[in-house]
């Protein structure tokens, strides 16, 4: 499948007879994050699911922050969530909204439930409520307090609204059954007493919703119609009917479960990875090794790509772990097709060349595509003195060896044949610090024609021509499948080779210039992204976004 083709799933057949009915003439969707942390790419496949539908049926999806909780929310991740979603190409247009902004109508439909005898507040602590709950198999014990008349309730409510009363010393919880075998209906807490100033309505309220209580009259309130959630939501749904029966909302969304996104070699938990900018053990929230659509968009994926990879894992009703593999291949073909071709050479040695005159200057052309012409071209300075790359060379060469070695040819990319002839080192450590070689004129070709067989072709930069760079060579983050299994703490599985720093590497001329955020295939080597914090004209600093193939059974294994 490709990117556009409109895919099928339960969910699309669902509101396709939601439509086909008369139910629903205008379909509305929303993406609801809670504002505390960046949305990593489990968010990607909401957004492309939400977003994707209310594209192909004309309708509206909404952007709502469930503001709720702002102990732990902030601005930043506001506005950071909005970028993320602008950034995988969608729009809210003037659909944004927060659950702060009805704040006041869930206020008031708490009192009604209060004065119909459908909620009370309870004087036990937060430990006393949990500890009460029960289990999944014994009921839970009613609070001692569960009994007080609704005029008693509601002037202790509006006692806890006037801020009369310490934090957490009272809840309002709704009345619903303790034995419920749904532990979600055991008389769920609706509010809470907590001083904490909110980003969007400042200190105008000591007492905050809980996201159960505000979730499913926020979907009512913007007039939903498919309210589409993760699994993990499924035991919610009828505590979300009852308060929306109780409450008399004559619109009902229809909510719909689905299997998150779980991907190989990461965590998809916000806490977990808020654990790991707390603990510095990465650079931050954008991080190129954090799962982070900040951290993916820093590295240098694109969006298209994330795309077509929600596209293809699709949409179940069952949760499954998707490989890493996929994600990175699917990228590698996004960038094949759009990201221009360049020579770096990552750890140089200096080849040079006896048969070219000193001074000698040929500029040879190289398409940035080879398979697109039209992309244009850009010029490879020649010279006497060139730079290879280091693992290109082998003194002794082992058996089935096919790059330089001694007396052995290769051929140079878009260039000459290349002979060594000779080997200088340091006296001292026996490094092999510079090669000597000539060159078969005769075999200049960008698409070499001439029948020459050598043992390979490598890659190559002018050494006086050519441009410094740092390079990240970025890898996963983690070392095992599945981060934190069987109660391991996942910070010790952290991969010790997720970054390397190489410093001293070489581009071609055509990138002394080269610009934050562009994208480049380093021949040979891999897909590079120049880092749109860190990169400096005439300095840039390239993060390796994805090998050219899948090498991670080899850095794994050492």
């Amino acid at each position: 499948m490709t990117e556009g083709t409109r895919p099928t799933n339960f969910i699309r057949q669902i509101i396709d007879a939601d439509l086909a009915s008369g139910k629903h003439s205008l379909v509305v969707t929303r993406f609801p994050p809670e504002p505390n942390g960046y949305l990593h790419i489990g968010h990607a496949k909401s957004i492309c699911l939400n977003f994707g539908i209310a594209r192909d049926y004309r309708g509206r999806c909404h952007l709502r922050m469930d503001d709720t909780n702002p102990a732990k929310e902030e601005a930043e991740y506001v506005e950071a969530i909005k970028q993320d979603v602008h950034w995988l190409g969608f729009d809210w247009g003037e659909d944004a909204y927060h659950a702060a902004d009805y704040f006041e109508q869930l206020y008031q439909w708490a009192e009604a439930l209060i004065r119909a005898g459908k909620a009370y507040v309870d004087d036990q602590s937060a430990e006393e409520v949990r500890r009460t709950r029960g289990t999944l198999t014994a009921p839970g014990t009613p609070s001692p307090f569960r009994n007080r008349s609704p005029a008693e309730n509601l002037d202790l409510f509006r006692r806890m609204r006037g801020g009369e009363f310490p934090d957490g010393s009272r809840t309002l919880r709704a009345k619903i059954d303790m034995a419920s075998p749904n532990l979600n209906l055991r008389d769920p807490v609706m509010y809470r007493i907590r001083r904490e100033h909110h980003p969007r309505t400042g200190d105008k309220w000591c007492i905050y919703p809980t996201y159960d209580w505000a979730h499913g009259q926020s979907d009512a309130i913007e007039g939903i119609t498919h309210s589409l959630c993760t699994l993990e939501f499924e035991a919610h749904r009828p505590l979300y009917d009852w308060f929306l029966e109780q409450i008399g909302i004559e619109h009902r969304p229809r909510q719909i479960e689905f299997a998150r996104l779980n991907l190989t070699y990461t965590v998809m938990s916000k806490r977990l990875l808020n654990t790991l900018v707390k603990d510095g053990l990465v650079s931050g929230w954008d991080d190129p090794r954090m799962p982070t659509i900040a951290g993916l968009r820093r590295r240098g994926y694109t969006p298209e790509a994330i795309r077509l990879f929600c596209d293809r894992i699709g949409v179940a009703k069952a949760d499954s772990t998707v490989e890493m593999d996929l994600l990175e291949n699917t990228l590698r073909e996004t960038l094949n097709v759009s990201a221009p071709r360049a020579l770096c050479v990552h750890r140089p040695l200096k080849v040079v060349v006896e048969n070219w005159d000193e001074g000698r200057v040929d500029q040879i052309d190289a398409l940035f595509m080879p398979e697109s012409p039209a992309t244009g071209s850009r010029k490879l300075p020649f010279t006497r003195e060139l730079f290879i790359e280091r693992e290109d060379f082998m003194e002794v060469p082992v058996k089935g060896w096919r790059r330089l070695s001694p007396g052995k040819e290769v051929r140079l990319r878009h260039a000459y044949v290349l002979r060594c002839t000779g080997v200088k080192k340091d006296s001292s450590t026996g490094e092999v610090t510079e090669l000597r070689a000539t060159i078969d004129p005769e075999t200049r070709s960008a698409n070499p024609k001439d029948g020459r067989k050598v043992g390979g072709t490598i890659h190559w930069v002018s050494a006086p021509l050519s441009s410094p760079a740092t390079l990240r060579l970025y890898d996963r983050l983690f070392q095992v499948a599945n981060p934190g299994a069987g109660e391991i703490d996942f910070r010790t599985q952290i991969n010790p080779r997720s970054l390397q720093v190489v410093e001293g590497a070489r581009v071609e001329a055509a990138l002394a210039a080269v610009k934050p955020a562009e994208r480049y295939q380093f021949e040979r080597k891999g897909y590079y992204f120049a880092d749109p914090k860190d990169s400096r004209e005439g300095a840039p600093v390239f993060n390796l976004i994805v090998p050219l193939r899948d090498t991670w059974g080899k850095s794994a294994a050492g």
